[in-house]
């Protein structure tokens, strides 16, 4: 990249104007630059968040003459780098596009002086012509050599939701009805909060998304190729949240909330920062009430010969839920290129459902009475997350070392409460679910990173983490009117899950010649586990403890990424990874899950992990207007974690599903993403995805035996998106997207649309908004449907999600600021 000069008439220089080239170098311009051995650096960072502006210009005027004798580019993480300064007194400007030009007067070099300027801000530019404002901002997507980056901050259609409304709307993102979240078709991804694990997102994985509102979150990292310095779970890839955090100075106050037919929304985002201490509040609360109903029919074949057992089953329900986020930060800058961060994240999720199930059975040529359950199912965490980071930068150089700490903890309630009831509708018996669980870890990490020469750079580090999964259940039963005791027939017991992972890991970069960026790294992790199982501690067996034998084992990660600038606006990339996936607390649990007898889960803590090895080509170009991204993955699962499901060996006409190792997945595929701005004010995103499967495991034939299964078949999937910005503060948002059949070793389910519309008008005096949302909102709901074909049974399970909403949104901003010196931080987990 380098700089050209836009001028007036009259030849006086205006604002430096960036051009690309091959790659950022250090390119004079103007008048010959002086000759000398002083050097200027510097990072450039956006004035209101501490993140970059990448490639932003730099330009060097003599003060004397007013006429530009030097510039260059700042890279992809900010910084600068002018050498060969000769001594005397210069003006820096200091530019991007967005962004108003910064001068930097009265800069004084002396011979073989090293002049650091530190942290540069640019604050975002609003040129006004008549009664037309433009106002700079970021791209919607970023393409870097490693990930892609949704920038979340405009999305009106969001506002008042939570961050599945964004992920839903993020490239090689799908997320079906029911909040279950897949990368590339893969639903196995590790999902981190600023770069760091969070004990929120332990358990139901869409539920705890739901606790993150939209309005909190800046951008979304999606990192299909991580590097050896992330952790190696999330066999799919990482998806990195990046919520808003406020660096000014003074005191403010952000309050956003919506509310609606189907949920209602309030948050509060504070801040306070005077000189080197800075604190950050925010409480998000959320509620839900959504009526929800299902259908299932079901044929079960017992042995060779018998008569098969049809059933049929309906179910009403009721879904209420509390959600709440609250999150402290606390930052304080150090003496000599030190800071210290430190926070605190709390967590809540209360989600009940009362339903009332309908079930007729057909057996032996003869219909049996139908039976009425009424159940309330209670799913209930509470967690927090404490982290302290330390970081120590070096003036004159990116040579950083940092430190961290951090201890999660969540508690997870799964509790259902049944009453069987009679033909007259009264109670017959009674029956609970206690289940009880709890997920620990304690992690140390250190960092360090070091330029090695002009073109290359090394990264090291180590990390430990311990983890400690218990899960505590078992089954109650009564009758109408008695005291609940312990049920002798069903298992009941404790599980104890201890789990060590040792992790340490090397990663280089080079800078070489023609544009191109080489990032290898290797990173090794030795994970040991000891775990047991026993007597329950609140009731059912009263065994004594037992070791499982699960070996340990360790496993060597390699990555390599690449990636080229080809002509002055496009790039191609290329990333190859090695990832594990190791099994989450549900995958562990060994509950017996019955809140529906026809339907039941149960976990294993024999699971093996998963292994996966991916290879991945892209291509990124600008056109005019229009931004294309194309990919191309293949992906190689073996000792695949899924579900497999079998019939009951106890219960008729019901049917059992086990998670497990089952055997190898391949998966091909490619994704398109392409971004046109019609206008200044018109742009239109789309995106379009195809990925065939291939799977393969075991099953049980009629007879119980063993027997080699495999399924395959192609999936699709497209979005688009508009947004349309009108005078006055108006803005329009509108999106329609589909999900196509999607196939598992057992079966497939069929494809799904969701669109939404929204507007939102913003006050003219820039503090505050109000906006209007409404989603699927031509029919009541869609009906969800899941097909499952075995040997032993075929099941047809229709779901219908009442997701038609229409919610009205406020935001509102207290509070006066002032600019601040922007601090880098650094956090576990963070890529630079």
């Amino acid at each position: 990249m380098g700089i050209t000069l836009a001028q007036t008439p009259t030849g006086v220089p205006t604002q430096p104007v960036l051009t690309q080239s091959s790659q950022p170098a250090h390119t004079p311009v103007g008048e010959t630059a002086s000759k000398g051995n002083a050097k200027i650096s510097g990072y450039v960072v956006d004035s209101t968040l501490t993140k970059a502006v990448e490639y932003a210009n730099i330009a060097v005027y003599n003060t004397a003459t007013d006429k530009l004798v030097d510039g260059t580019v700042a890279d992809d993480k900010g910084k600068f780098t002018l050498t060969k300064v000769a001594p005397g007194t210069y003006k820096l400007l200091i530019s991007f596009l967005g962004y108003n030009v910064k001068p930097i007067e009265n800069v004084v070099i002396t011979k073989g002086q090293i002049k650091d300027m530190g942290v540069i801000r640019l604050s975002a530019s609003t040129r006004t012509l008549g009664e037309v404002t433009v106002a700079g901002k970021k791209a919607l997507v970023e393409d870097k050599v490693d990930r892609l980056i949704y920038n979340a901050d405009n999305d009106v259609a969001a506002k008042g939701g939570d961050a599945l409304d964004i992920l839903r709307k993020v490239p090689m993102l799908a997320v079906d009805p029911t909040g279950n979240v897949s990368l590339q078709g893969s639903s196995s991804v590790r999902v981190l909060i600023n770069g760091k694990p969070s004990s929120i997102l332990a358990g139901n994985l869409a539920d705890a998304l739901r606790q993150i509102p939209a309005d909190l979150i800046k951008t979304v990292e999606v990192i299909t190729s991580p590097s050896a310095k992330y952790d190696a779970e999330g066999s799919g890839g990482i998806i990195n949240i990046i919520t808003k955090k406020n660096t000014l100075q003074g005191l403010h106050l952000d309050m956003d909330g919506g509310t609606g037919n189907r949920n209602s929304t309030l948050g509060l985002n504070g801040s306070f920062r005077k000189g080197k201490l800075g604190l950050n509040l925010n409480g998000n609360g959320r509620i839900i009430y959504n009526p929800s109903a299902s259908d299932l029919n079901q044929t079960t074949f017992l042995a060779s010969g018998a008569t098969p057992v049809q059933t049929r089953q309906r179910i009403d329900a009721f879904d209420k839920g509390t959600f709440a986020q609250y999150a402290l930060g606390m930052d304080y800058d150090l003496p000599k290129n030190q800071s210290l961060t430190a926070g605190v994240r709390l967590g809540i999720r209360n989600l009940s459902q009362d339903q009332h199930q309908l079930t007729n059975t057909l057996s032996s040529e003869r219909v049996a009475a139908p039976t009425k359950r009424d159940v309330n199912t209670q799913n209930l965490s509470n967690s927090i997350d404490v982290n302290i980071d330390y970081l120590h930068t070096y003036e004159g150089s990116s040579k950083e070392f940092s430190f961290s700490t951090q201890y999660s903890r969540s508690t997870l309630t799964n509790n259902f409460e049944a009453n069987n009831l009679d033909t007259l509708g009264l109670i017959k018996t009674r029956q609970q679910n206690l289940n009880y669980a709890t997920n620990q870890e304690f992690i140390l990490q250190a960092d360090y990173q070091t330029p090695v020469s002009k073109v290359l750079q090394l990264e090291f580090g180590a990390k430990n983490t311990l983890r400690r999964v218990t899960s505590d259940y078992n089954y109650l039963l009564a009758g109408p009117t008695t005291d609940f005791v312990v049920d002798p027939s069903r298992p009941s017991g404790l599980l104890n899950y201890d789990q060590n992972i040792a992790a340490a890991y090397v990663a280089t970069t080079f800078t070489l010649p023609g544009g191109i960026v080489l990032k290898p790294g290797l990173r090794y992790e030795y994970t040991s586990i000891q775990a047991q199982t026993g007597g329950s501690q609140t009731g059912g067996s009263t065994g004594v403890p037992m070791s499982i034998l699960i070996p340990d084992y360790g496993r060597l990660l390699p990555s390599i990424n690449v990636g080229k600038k080809v002509g002055e606006s496009s790039s191609l990339k290329f990333g190859y990874t090695r990832r594990i996936r190791r099994p989450f607390i549900d995958d562990l649990n060994p509950n017996f899950n019955t809140a529906n007898p026809l339907n039941i889960r149960v976990g294993n803590p024999y699971l093996k992990p998963e292994t996966v090895d991916r290879i991945e080509i892209g291509y990124s170009t600008q056109l005019k207007k229009t931004y294309l991204n194309f990919s191309l993955y293949t992906r190689l699962n073996t000792d695949d974690i899924q579900s497999i499901s079998q019939r009951s060996d106890t219960l008729v006409g019901a049917v059992v599903t086990r998670v497990t190792n089952l055997g190898k997945e391949y998966n091909y595929g490619t994704n398109l993403f392409a971004t046109i701005n019609l206008t200044p004010r018109w742009s239109v995103n789309a995106n379009l995805d195809i990925m065939y499967r291939f799977i393969q495991g075991l099953a049980l034939d009629i007879n119980g035996l063993s027997t080699t299964i495999s399924n395959q078949g192609f999936r699709w999937g497209g979005r688009m998106d508009t947004q349309i910005q009108f005078d006055k503060g108006w803005v329009l948002q509108a999106n329609l997207g589909y999900r196509g059949k999607d196939i598992a070793l057992q079966g497939y389910r069929i494809g799904f649309a969701q669109y939404s519309l929204g507007a939102r008008k913003s006050f003219t005096n820039k503090r505050g908004s109000v906006g209007l949302v409404a989603e699927n909102f031509l029919t009541q709901g869609m009906g969800f449907t899941s097909v499952l074909n075995s040997a032993q049974f075929n099941q047809d399970f229709r779901q219908y999600i009442y997701n038609s909403s229409v919610r009205a949104t406020f935001s509102y901003k207290f509070g006066s600021l002032n600019g601040a010196r922007v601090k880098k931080s650094k956090s576990l987990s963070e890529e630079n």
